[in-house]
């Protein structure tokens, strides 16, 4: 028997349920059975796997889910982490990412605010509060970066936006079309929700960033904040957060 942690966290517990339901579809026709452990420190999600394809299927959810590292042994100066935002309210000086590291104690990954600076608004001195407004950058959003410095005496890890993720942002800074990130729901929720508001008219694109955190892409002209009224009063507990690229166009250009 194989014990993972997926890279993945929960909001409640009856995603744990479409956890299994997923799993289960995506290990049909394998020599494997996947049993749901719970959730350890911070929501990770633990799974179980035994059966003759258990290396198979280990592989399948390194590619597709990601596993968490568990370990500060297990990174490695340059590797690329998957992190969700934490914190953030707590520091001004630097963004606070849970990477899954937890044993024998929880380590997270900092990204510095001049970093942010470099990478986010062209170098220019801006409160992190400020940064986190004009990308979106939210609570138990999902963010890659690259590992800049391990100090294990220390218990540290200094990293910054990966390479990916920058990618991914430039993709929306261009298209100037506002982003209404969703954090808390399944997919299948958020397509269930935009039918019953009747969504289709204002979003063309639902891009995932985690298994239940997802950017909703709004059609040109359509302000993403004003969606939220409009599907906030059915979904209680999930989490909004903006991407407005023509706000951060004029504050990078003033």
């Amino acid at each position: 028997m194989t014990t993972l942690t997926l890279l993945t966290k929960i909001y409640n517990a009856n995603q744990l349920k479409q956890i299994d339901k997923t799993l289960k579809l995506s290990f049909e026709g394998l020599a494997v059975e996947a049993q749901i452990l719970g959730t350890v420190v911070d929501g990770w999600v633990q799974i179980a796997l035994s059966g003759e394809d258990e290396g198979i299927a280990t592989s399948y959810l390194t590619k597709n889910m990601g596993l968490c590292p568990t370990s500060l042994d297990s990174v490695n100066k340059f590797s690329t982490l998957k992190g969700y935002v934490t914190n953030l309210k707590k520091s001004m000086e630097e963004l606070s990412l849970d990477v899954g590291v937890f044993q024998p104690k929880s380590v997270r990954a900092t990204v510095p605010l001049h970093r942010l600076q470099a990478q986010l608004v062209d170098g220019k001195k801006t409160a992190l509060k400020k940064v986190a407004e004009l990308w979106g950058l939210c609570e138990n959003l999902p963010v890659s970066v690259k590992v800049v410095r391990v100090n294990k005496e220390e218990s540290s890890i200094e990293a910054e936006l990966s390479s990916w993720q920058l990618k991914k942002y430039k993709v929306w800074q261009e298209s100037l079309l506002d982003r209404l990130i969703v954090l808390g729901l399944s997919l299948y929720e958020i397509r269930v929700t935009m039918e019953h508001a009747q969504l289709d008219r204002d979003v063309i694109d639902v891009e995932p960033l985690g298994m239940f955190e997802h950017a909703l892409t709004c059609k040109l002209g359509t302000d993403a904040a004003g969606l939220i009224p409009k599907i906030g009063r059915n979904l209680k507990n999930a989490r909004f957060a903006v991407f407005n690229p023509k706000r951060l166009r004029e504050f990078l250009e003033a």
